[in-house]
C-alpha cells in the first residue's frame, strides 16, 4: 500500500494512493483509523485487511485525483533517530575513516514538514543550509532489544526524507542536534510505502536535485549499516515506538563537500527521491527575525 495524508477543508485526511487516485479511507469506510498513527498502532492484521479492501476496488465513490491535492507529512513521529556517515560513497567523499558502529543523532519532531511546505531559516542564524536525501524507515510496533534477524517484523514501511542541515551550526556546536533540528528541517513524504510492498529496501536509486540540477545520485545498497543492523543497534539502547522514524543516512553530493561548497538560498527548490517510493519537493525561504 501507499498511504498518505492530505489536507481538505482545514482537516487532514488519511488516504491511500491507488494508481493516480487518492482514496479517502474514512469516507470509503475502509478503516476506523482517522490518522496514520492510529493506523500504525492498529497492527498487522488491520494493515492486511485494509490492503485486501483496497485491492477489491470497492471505493470508487471516495476517490479523487492526486493532482492538485495538498499533501501533509505522512506521519508525525514521537522521535526521529538519524544516522550519520552511513554510505560508503559519502564517507569516501569526505576522505574519512569508515565508522565502526552507527553514528546516531536526533532530529526534533517539530522539524517535520510535508511535501510542498517551505524549508525556512533566518540568515542571521545560519547561512550554510544543506540538503541530504535519505531513505526513512517507519517503525510499526514497539521495538526494544530487537535482534537483526527479527528487525523487519517491526517495520511498517518507508518514506523519503530530506535531512536539512545548518552546517555552520553542526560544526560549531561540536554536536549535531541544533544544526539538524531547526523548524522545517525534516521534510517527509510524499507517502509511506508499506513494507509488504517493498520487501527489499536496499538497492533503490536515491537522488537529490536543487533547482532541477542533479546533486546526489547513489543507491541504498551503499549503506554501511543496513536497516536490520540499525534497528538492532538503536533498540539495544532505547525503545522505538510506532510511527517513529529512522533516517538511514545520505549519499555523496551534499553541498558542504562540493568544491566550492554550495548551500541553499532563498527561492531554491529541492527535490529528494527514492525510486520505488516517490519524490519529495520543497521550496526554500529565508525569514527575518
Amino acid at each position: 500500500m501507499r498511504l498518505l495524508v492530505f489536507e481538505a477543508q482545514g482537516a487532514r485526511r488519511l488516504a491511500a494512493l491507488v494508481g493516480e487516485q487518492v482514496v479517502d479511507l474514512a469516507a470509503a469506510g475502509l478503516t476506523a483509523a482517522t490518522d496514520m498513527g492510529a493506523l500504525i498502532e492498529a497492527g498487522p492484521a488491520e494493515w492486511a485487511r485494509l490492503s485486501s479492501a483496497l485491492a477489491s476496488g470497492d471505493w470508487t465513490a471516495s476517490n479523487r485525483p492526486l493532482a492538485g491535492l495538498k499533501l501533509a507529512a505522512p506521519v508525525l513521529p514521537s522521535k526521529i533517530v538519524a544516522i550519520g556517515q552511513n554510505y560508503f560513497d559519502h564517507v569516501r567523499e569526505q576522505n574519512a575513516a569508515m565508522p565502526e558502529r552507527p553514528i546516531i543523532f536526533a532530529k526534533f519532531p517539530t522539524a517535520v514538514i510535508g511535501p510542498g511546505d517551505e524549508i525556512r531559516w533566518a540568515p542571521s542564524l545560519s547561512d550554510q543550509i544543506d540538503w541530504e536525501a535519505e531513505l526513512a524507515v517507519v517503525i510499526g510496533r514497539p521495538a526494544r532489544r530487537v535482534a537483526a534477524a527479527d528487525a523487519y517484523d517491526y517495520v511498517f514501511g518507508y518514506t523519503v526524507a530530506n535531512d536539512v542541515t545548518a552546517r555552520d551550526l553542526q560544526r560549531g556546536d561540536g554536536q549535531w542536534v541544533r544544526g539538524k533540528s531547526l523548524d522545517t528541517f525534516c521534510p517527509l513524504g510524499p507517502w509511506i510505502v508499506t513494507a509488504a510492498e517493498l520487501p527489499e529496501p536496499h538497492g533503490l536509486p536515491i537522488r537529490a536535485r536543487v533547482n532541477g540540477a542533479l546533486m546526489q545520485d547513489s543507491r541504498t545498497d551503499q549503506l554501511i549499516f543496513r536497516i536490520p543492523a540499525l534497528i538492532e543497534f538503536i533498540t539495544a539502547a532505547f525503545t522505538l515506538l510506532p510511527g517513529d522514524i529512522i533516517l538511514t543516512g545520505t549519499p555523496p553530493g551534499v553541498g558542504a563537500f562540493r568544491k566550492p561548497p554550495v548551500f541553499l538560498k532563498d527561492g531554491d527548490v529541492v527535490t529528494v527521491e527514492v525510486e520505488g517510493i516517490g519524490a519529495l519537493t520543497n521550496p526554500c525561504r529565508t525569514e527575518a527575525v
